[in-house]
C-alpha cells in the first residue's frame, strides 16, 4: 500500500513532466525552481521579524529610502559583475545554479546566529542571498529554451516554471511559519536543508543545459544590423550593403540588445513601466494606508487586503500564462500594459477601496504575464552567445525601474487620487513608447525560430 507522501510525490512528478516536459528535461527544471522558491520563502519568513524588512509606522521615510538602496545594490552588481561572470562559464550552467544554491545554504547558516538580534552582520549575508538568488534566476531563464518540449511555447514554458515556484512558495510558507514558532533561526535551518537539496538537484538536469558555445557580453547599445542567425552551422552569412558573403561584419560587430530588433526593446520599455507601478504601489500604499486606511478597516488589515490582492493577481497571471495556448508575447505585453493603464485611470477617477484592491490585483496579473512574455522574447530573439548576459541586463533595468517607482511613492504626498494620477502618467508614457512597436512587431511576425 502506497503512503500518502509517495502518492503526492508521484502526482507532482506526473504534473511537472506532462506534455513532453519529462522527456525534454523541463520537468526537472520546474522541480528545481520549486525547491529554489521554497528556500527563498523560508529565508523571507526568517527575516520578516527582523529590522531588515521591518517598516514601523513611525519610521522616517529616509530609512525606507535606505532600504531601497540596499534592495537595488544586488541588481546594480548583477549587470557589470554577475552577467559577465556567468558569460565566462557557458559550459557550466548546472554548476552555476548549484553554486547559487550552495551559497544560499551557507549564508542561511551564517544568518541563523544573527537573525534574533538583527545585528549588522545580517545585512551583508542577506545581500549575498539576494545576489545569489538573482544569479540563479538569470541562468534559469537562459536554460529554458534548451529544455523546451516541441508542444509547448516559450510563454507557456516560462509560466509553468513560475507556477511551480508559486505553488512551492505557498507550501513552504506555513512550514516556515511553523518552524518560526520554534525560534527565528529555525526557518534558516530549513532553508539550508532545502538549498542543499537544490544543489544536488541542479546536477540532475540534462547535459544539454551546458552550452557548447562561448558567450559574449550583451550591451545596451545600438547597432546598424540585426544579428545574423544561421539555421545550420557552416552556412555563409551576408554582410554589407551589397549582401556579399563573408565574416568580416561578424568579427567587427559585437552583438547587443538593440541589434535584435524592436520586440525586446519595446518589451523592456513596457515591463519597466509595469515594474515602476509595482514599486510605486508597494511604498505609496504602505504609507498611505497607515494614515488613510481602507473604509472600516485598520491600517494592518488594509495593507493585508492589498497584499492579498496583489499576490493573488500574480498567481492568477502565472496560471493564465501556463494555461494559454501559444500566443505572441508582443501582443500579450501590449495587452497587459494597456490593461494596467485603464485600471489605474479608473482608480484615479473613481477612487475607492474597491478600486485600490482592483489596481493591486491587475498590477499583479500584468507583471506576471508581462515578465513571462519578456523572457520569451529574449529567449526567442537574442542570440545564444549573449543570452545569459541579456537576462542579467534586463533584470537590472527592471529592478532599477522598481526602485524608481518606489522612490516616487515615498516622495509623493499621501493623497490617493494624486498617487493614482501620477501612476497613470508613467504608465501612459510606457504605452506611448512601447505599445505601437509591440503591435507592429506582432503583426509582422518573428523572423527567428522558436528556439536558438
Amino acid at each position: 500500500m502506497r503512503s500518502p507522501f509517495t502518492g503526492a510525490a508521484r502526482g507532482v512528478r506526473k504534473a511537472t513532466h506532462a506534455h513532453g516536459a519529462g522527456e525534454s528535461g523541463l520537468g526537472k527544471l520546474i522541480e528545481l525552481h520549486a525547491v529554489n522558491s521554497a528556500g527563498d520563502m523560508m529565508i523571507t519568513i526568517a527575516l520578516a521579524s527582523t529590522v531588515f524588512f521591518s517598516v514601523p509606522t513611525d519610521q522616517a521615510r529616509g530609512r525606507v529610502a535606505l532600504y531601497l538602496a540596499v534592495t537595488m545594490a544586488p541588481f546594480a552588481l548583477l549587470a557589470p559583475v554577475i552577467g559577465p561572470l556567468l558569460d565566462r562559464v557557458p559550459h557550466g550552467r548546472r554548476a552555476a545554479m548549484a553554486g547559487a544554491m550552495l551559497t544560499r545554504a551557507l549564508l542561511a547558516l551564517t544568518m541563523s546566529g544573527a537573525v534574533a538580534t538583527g545585528g549588522l552582520e545580517l545585512y551583508p549575508a542577506a545581500l549575498g542571498v539576494l545576489v545569489a538568488s538573482k544569479a540563479y534566476g538569470v541562468v534559469r531563464s537562459a536554460v529554458v529554451p534548451r529544455l523546451l518540449p516541441p508542444r509547448i511555447s516559450l510563454v507557456k514554458a516560462n509560466s509553468r516554471v513560475t507556477l511551480g515556484g508559486l505553488l512551492a512558495t505557498g507550501l513552504a510558507a506555513p512550514l516556515g511559519a511553523g518552524l518560526h514558532q520554534l525560534g527565528p533561526e529555525y526557518p534558516l535551518y530549513g532553508a539550508c536543508a532545502v538549498f542543499a537539496f537544490g544543489t544536488f538537484l541542479s546536477f540532475t538536469l540534462p547535459h544539454k543545459v551546458d552550452s557548447a558555445k562561448g558567450e559574449a557580453r550583451a550591451r545596451l547599445v545600438s547597432g546598424e544590423h540585426r544579428p545574423i542567425r544561421h539555421p545550420r552551422a557552416g552556412k555563409p552569412e551576408r554582410n554589407g550593403k551589397n549582401g556579399k558573403q563573408g565574416t568580416q561584419g561578424k568579427k567587427n560587430k559585437k552583438p547587443g540588445l538593440r541589434t535584435v530588433g524592436s520586440s525586446v526593446l519595446h518589451g523592456l520599455q513596457a515591463n519597466s513601466a509595469m515594474r515602476m507601478l509595482s514599486g510605486f504601489l508597494t511604498f505609496f500604499l504602505a504609507f498611505m494606508l497607515r494614515v488613510h486606511p481602507l473604509g472600516g478597516l485598520s491600517p494592518a488589515m488594509s495593507l493585508g487586503v492589498v497584499a492579498v490582492a496583489a499576490g493573488g493577481g500574480n498567481a492568477l497571471g502565472t496560471a493564465i500564462g501556463a494555461l494559454l495556448r501559444s500566443r505572441g508575447p508582443e501582443a500579450m505585453i501590449a495587452l497587459v500594459l494597456s490593461m494596467s493603464l485603464a485600471m489605474v485611470v479608473t482608480a484615479a477617477v473613481l477612487y475607492s477601496p474597491v478600486a485600490i484592491g482592483a489596481v493591486a490585483a491587475v498590477a499583479g496579473i500584468s507583471q506576471a504575464l508581462g515578465k513571462q512574455s519578456l523572457d520569451s522574447l529574449i529567449q526567442r530573439d537574442v542570440p545564444e552567445e549573449v543570452r545569459t548576459s541579456a537576462f542579467a541586463r534586463s533584470e537590472t533595468l527592471l529592478q532599477m525601474s522598481w526602485v524608481v517607482g518606489g522612490a516616487i511613492g515615498i516622495l509623493l504626498p499621501l493623497n490617493g487620487v494624486l498617487g493614482m494620477s501620477v501612476a497613470a502618467g508613467f504608465l501612459a508614457l510606457g504605452v506611448a513608447t512601447a505599445v505601437r512597436g509591440l503591435l507592429t512587431a506582432a503583426r509582422r511576425g518573428s523572423p527567428h525560430p522558436r528556439v536558438a
